[in-house]
């Protein structure tokens, strides 16, 4: 075929073949252009079926205009051969990329995300590709990411043309239901950029094996190894990226590729500032909600309380990473198994225990299981009294620290298991407040303030209490009911935490989110410093204090501070997204905070140091159930 001339193209030279054709480098002599021409030869003959899907190509990537796909110039026919006339890309495919060796990190994000972005184009115009792999991504010489191939695309809402139960595409590329002949959407393609991920990180496709049929079988059945466990130099937001669009479900997957592309941006925004955790480098943990074991099933504040309570405690220390309560939480009376749960939290460990309760006697058993091998690291049955729960708890924290040999500070070993209260039924009601708290509702408000209020009426010198009752009046203020009364209550409740108890973090963070709410930036910006020095991996104080300094136009300041705030809890997703915002707002507080997606749009609305109110409608927008808050 070399210097034969197809119409009006003259072939130069061969680049590879594929399932439908031979794709030559060409002179278009009509327009003095290099194009990519892809043949179909005559000595091939095609039926009906090949004919349709080979045109369906061109249609396809014709109707895409997009500088990360490729563009099609020409399809049509001469002397028997049917071809497809395209931009030539010069450069290498993806594949030979990986061939060399796995890619520097955020070179693999670099690309991730220029496919992310053909994809979005394509999908926004009903387009899946259902063929992405490695072989199928170009990169030139300037870096910039091809897609090609459109050949196995299927128009959304169209006839396929492949049978039922006919997988098309690449094995080691193929999601689950597409690899069992299964109906296949633009999640298919999110799946596929999953495994290019995956291949770009590792230097191969996470299922492999010499037979197909056990590369399906591992697809629809296994989980792969995440890729921290074959380079720890993987940050755990790229790890849990590539695990979430390596779900088996396609409902459990990334729902768009706009989404993916924000979690890869995100991800690299964070290795550029130097933030970036490896998910293997530093121990981590995961509590589950501890198993209610009782015969009362009111006794789900009880188990909550305890499991929550240890991970409030573990938050303290400086060289362990604690998988926040909601996304750990998340997780209950779900059936996947410690391994899958431990990869999807990018944690190393994860504690699961339950409680069964008798009058006041107390059994409550606990097991550390390491995700790697699904062995025990260390397991512990307790039988005591009900007054006895916060020796249980801190023993279980303190076996943690041991079995992960963590070197704890002498100001980590002073406030560590520091035990809140001696009195039981005011810890009780405290953590019944816990539970209503994250409810983030006007109702759950109401009650949590109402649970504190009884903790602190047990016990006037439970400081916690006092903390989770000031940030039940700032969030009440500011979401549902401005009246001053109630900032003026959380000031004073978040003073007399102080006056209790004035190294303890939360109730400097309690103080400064209330006072900022009031106007005094000044005062909150000490409070905040304060929570931060006494505790640096405390979420709420860096949060709270970003909202503080956008507040005040400090732009920079906010960024950083949410970029910290997103370090300590990569779990979360708001801080990062206004990480990357450094325009003020100039809309109303809550119409702004609801477009953002960072809490549940409700009533009445204040961004720290407004004064008037705004309502705020929640159509369409995203809700945050956990509200972030510090953590009473």
């Amino acid at each position: 075929m070399i210097g034969r001339t197809i119409a009006h193209y003259k072939i130069l030279e061969e680049l590879g073949q594929g399932g439908m054709g031979v794709v030559y480098r060409a002179e278009d002599m009509k327009l003095g252009r290099t194009v990519a021409l892809k043949v179909l030869p005559p000595e091939r003959p095609l039926s009906h079926r090949d004919r349709e899907r080979f045109e369906r190509e061109a249609r396809a990537a014709a109707a895409l205009q997009h500088p990360n796909i490729c563009t099609v110039y020409e399809i049509g026919e001469h002397e028997g051969f049917s071809y497809i006339s395209m931009a030539y890309v010069p450069g290498k495919s993806l594949r030979q990329m990986v061939d060399i060796g796995p890619l520097e990190i955020g070179r693999a994000l670099d690309i991730s995300i220029e496919i992310a972005e053909g994809l979005k184009a394509a999908h926004d115009k009903g387009i899946v590709h259902r063929d992405i792999k490695s072989a199928n991504i170009m990169v030139d010489d300037d870096n910039r990411v091809t897609i090609l191939d459109f050949g196995v695309a299927k128009l959304i809402g169209k006839a396929p043309v492949t049978k039922d139960g006919v997988a098309v595409g690449t094995v080691a590329y193929m999601s689950p239901e597409q690899a069992q002949g299964s109906a296949v959407d633009h999640r298919t393609d999110l799946w596929s950029l999953g495994v290019c991920l995956y291949e770009m990180i590792a230097g191969h496709v996470p299922f492999r094996s010499d037979e197909e049929v056990a590369v399906v079988y591992q697809l629809v059945n296994e989980d792969p190894a995440p890729p921290s466990t074959l380079r720890p130099e993987v940050p755990s937001a790229l790890n849990r990226i590539v695990q979430k669009a390596l779900e088996k479900k396609p409902a459990e997957r990334y729902q768009s590729a706009g989404e993916m592309l924000l979690d890869l941006k995100d991800a690299r925004a964070e290795l550029d500032s130097g933030l970036s955790v490896g998910a293997s480098n530093v121990p981590s943990v995961a509590v589950l909600p501890f198993a209610n074991m009782s015969a009362d099933k009111e006794q789900d504040f009880l188990c909550d309380g305890i499991a929550e309570e240890i991970i409030n405690d573990l938050s303290r220390v400086q060289g362990l990473h604690v998988a926040a309560r909601t996304s750990s939480f998340a997780f209950r009376g779900t059936n996947f198994d410690i391994r899958q749960i431990g990869r999807k939290l990018g944690v190393s460990t994860v504690l699961e225990g339950s409680v069964r309760k008798s009058g006041n006697r107390l059994r409550i058993t606990a097991q550390l299981i390491n995700v790697s091998d699904g062995y025990h690291l260390w397991s512990e049955r307790y039988d005591t009294e009900l007054q006895d729960v916060f020796a249980v708890q801190d023993e279980i924290g303190q076996n943690i620290v041991h079995a992960m040999e963590v070197t704890l500070t002498e100001r980590e070993k002073k406030a560590l298991f520091k035990v809140p209260t001696t009195n039981i039924e005011a810890y009780e009601f405290y953590i019944r407040g816990r539970q209503y708290f994250h409810r983030f509702s006007a109702k759950g408000l109401e009650y949590a303030r109402n649970m504190f209020t009884s903790a602190i009426i047990r016990d006037p010198r439970y400081a916690m209490a006092y903390c989770g009752l000031a940030d039940c009046y700032s969030m009440i203020y500011q979401y549902y009911d401005s009246n001053k009364t109630n900032i003026e209550n959380a000031m004073t409740a978040s003073r007399k935490a102080l006056e209790i108890d004035s190294d303890l973090a939360e109730a400097h963070a309690s103080h400064g989110l209330a006072v900022s709410l009031d106007g005094r930036y000044e005062e909150a910006e000490a409070e905040f410093e304060k929570a931060i020095e006494l505790s640096p991996k405390l979420f709420e104080a860096y949060y709270f204090y970003a909202r503080t300094a956008r507040a005040q136009g400090k732009l920079e300041k906010s960024a950083a501070l949410f970029a910290k705030a997103g370090e300590v809890r990569p779990e979360d997703y708001q801080a990062p997204i206004l990480c990357g915002d450094r325009t003020r707002p100039t809309l109303s507080a809550g119409d702004w905070l609801s477009r953002n997606g960072i809490w549940n749009s409700t009533p009445m609305t204040h961004e720290p140091g407004t004064s008037v109110p705004t309502r705020s409608s929640n159509s369409g927008e995203k809700t945050r159930r956990s509200n972030g808050t510090s953590a009473p």
